[in-house]
């Protein structure tokens, strides 16, 4: 297999304007013919309109509704509560172009571009609770310290057969070998072989739209992978998971395979998580405040962590955000229970990679892959943001394995949602409107959920009770 591309090297492609102008004119040199504004959901779910190239460049006013962000993932909408109020006129909310974000999307059959954008109510305020506002609020109480959070997602996935019917089991697909994968194939370089010709169409995809990938693996499930992406700042690394996942499902499905980013898509193998590596530098020197000058780790540090022991489960429902979520988080698999940390200690649920002092940094391996990237890094920075503005002390480091520690996180999603609406410091840093809707959404997604008779009710329950 090809190795990874730099799109820096020269690529007509790439990835992202400064201005309008600069951006009509990329659009030109590539013949583009339509435009998709796309906005990021709570869900991390790409809404927006498509238009011809001429209109979009014609500046119309591009709005949508503001319910848009109030959408479940099953298309519903939270009913109206003393905590949560709904616009009840649905009154639009306006879009503005992100232009860093102007990229090609390389599987149209005409040429498009895609671009995301930011929601602002009518008077111009930056809409609240959308999720890039979210992770920007964040990154901006960082700013006011003179920091600047620095981040590298992984993110884990899963192939699997073309599965029509939910009420089947999903199943590995088949590679060029023929057969499907039985047993565990942790790193194995032939069973990322099996799918050269689709990773081949990912770099290809990635290169076209200027996203970087660092590394590609073959995690511990059949036919489970990991792609790795380089650190940079947070909104940005968030945009690109967000192009990610809709690039490897629709590369995926050019060779008759799903891609699946659901944190626990088949019964017997491990989940699949969104590891997020977070350090912090210090705007003004670029020096990372988590080592001192003589390489040590420092205050600063230690109080990230506990943070990050302190608020994880808080955060729960942003970092595992659905009932299937909650599946991976058990004794009897690879992932954490809890919040202990521990020097490169796979076991935690925060764990400190191996290092020169430059590139100490906390790995959270808490957040599922589901997760909408931009919630999830917003959530684990929103941590160890407090952790430092209280100074908290750390707990010691565990050694050895976590896995037979006490549950420290959520068992369910409702037990999560009501630990996120009672943490009143979270509250303030997030914003009492995001809490208060994001909760909601929750709420009515786990009623729907309750709709659902699963096959383990009509196995033990139809004929024994």
């Amino acid at each position: 297999m090809a190795k990874p591309k730099d799109p820096k090297s020269g690529s007509p492609s790439g990835r992202g304007v400064a201005s309008a102008e600069e951006g009509r004119a990329w659009a030109k040199k590539r013949g583009i013919e339509e435009i998709e504004c796309v906005l990021p959901d709570q869900a991390g779910v790409a809404r927006g309109k498509i238009m011809p190239a001429a209109k979009f460049f014609a500046k119309p006013q591009l709005a949508l509704p503001s319910s848009i962000f109030c959408q479940t993932i099953s298309g519903e909408y939270p009913d109206s509560d003393d905590k949560w109020q709904a616009d009840p006129a649905d009154g639009d909310l306006m879009l503005e172009p992100d232009w860093s974000t102007l990229a090609v999307v390389p599987w149209a059959s005409d040429p498009t571009a895609q671009l995301i954008h930011d929601a602002f109510h009518g008077d111009g305020r930056p809409v609240e609770v959308a999720p890039r506002q979210v992770l920007r609020r964040v990154t901006e109480l960082y700013a006011h310290h003179g920091w600047t959070p620095v981040v590298a997602p992984e993110i884990e996935f899963y192939l699997v057969k073309p599965n029509a019917d939910p009420d089947y089991p999903l199943e590995p697909p088949i590679g060029r070998s023929g057969r499907p994968e039985i047993g565990r194939q942790s790193y194995s370089i032939q069973a990322v072989n099996e799918f050269d010709a689709l990773f081949e169409r990912i770099y290809d995809y990635s290169e076209a739209q200027g996203l970087e990938i660092d590394t590609l693996i073959h995690e511990e499930g059949a036919a489970q992978m990991e792609i790795n992406l380089r650190h940079g700042e947070p909104l940005q690394l968030a945009d690109q998971v967000f192009m990610f996942k809709r690039t490897i499902r629709e590369a995926a499905l050019q060779h008759q395979i799903y891609a699946t980013f659901m944190a626990k898509p088949i019964a017997r193998e491990p989940g699949s998580a969104m590891h997020i590596h977070q350090s912090v530098l210090d705007t003004e020197t670029g020096k990372n405040i988590f080592s001192d000058e003589k390489g040590r780790p420092t205050a600063e540090f230690f109080s990230f962590i506990a943070g990050q022991q302190k608020y994880l489960p808080a955060v729960m429902c942003m970092l595992a955000p659905y009932v299937n979520s909650y599946r991976r988080l058990t004794r009897d698999s690879t992932a954490p229970i809890n919040t202990r940390w521990g020097y490169d200690n796979r076991t935690t649920g925060l764990r400190i990679p191996p290092s020169d002092s430059d590139a100490r940094r906390v790995e959270n391996r808490v957040p599922s892959s589901d997760a909408n990237p931009y919630l999830a890094v917003a959530a684990s920075l929103a941590c160890g943001y407090l952790g430092m503005m209280e100074g908290l002390p750390a707990t010691e480091p565990t050694e050895g394995s976590a896995h037979g520690l006490d549950f420290e996180l959520p068992r369910g999603l409702l037990e999560a949602v009501a630990a996120f609406e009672d943490c009143e410091p979270l509250i303030e840093v997030l914003g009492e409107a995001f809490v208060a809707t994001y909760a909601a959404i929750k709420r009515t997604e786990f009623e729907t959920y309750m709709r659902v008779i699963s096959p383990w009710e009509r196995e033990y329950l139809l004929l024994n009770v």
